[in-house]
């Protein structure tokens, strides 16, 4: 994937990580509710997705069905890098003080984080 997706194509996206493949009329049910959208509009999102290589589709019958060629994880890598890029030299350091700082850290964040460096520094040596 090689650009960045947005807001509303990541809803698409959150729906075929759920359950996949889903035609485009699945996609559009399950988003009716949050997003009102059409299913004129949720094919405009899936054929984006399509040429951004994040999402594949495979012909069924007369309609395709829409699987995510990424994992929520690979994008979550992909996005945060580019954050930490843009905004702090690609340092992750700053950017995980600065989430910390905005949003707080609860004593159980605290510990997950204290085990993952552990496991860095362990992996390190």
């Amino acid at each position: 994937m090689t650009r960045q997706i947005t807001k509303a194509e990541f809803q698409i996206m959150d729906v075929l990580w759920a359950e996949s493949p889903l035609a485009a009329s699945t996609v559009a049910e399950r988003l009716a509710d949050e997003t009102g959208w059409s299913l004129k509009t949720v094919k405009t999102l899936l054929s984006r997705l399509v040429e951004k290589g994040a999402v594949e589709h495979k012909p069924d019958g007369r309609r395709y069905l829409y699987s995510p060629k990424v994992t929520r994880n690979a994008h979550a890598r992909r996005a945060t890098q580019r954050l930490a890029d843009q905004l702090f030299g690609g340092r992750a350091a700053p950017l995980v003080a600065h989430l910390a700082e905005s949003k707080g850290l609860t004593r159980e964040d605290l510990s997950e984080l204290e085990a993952l460096i552990g496991e860095l520094k362990r992996d390190s040596d």
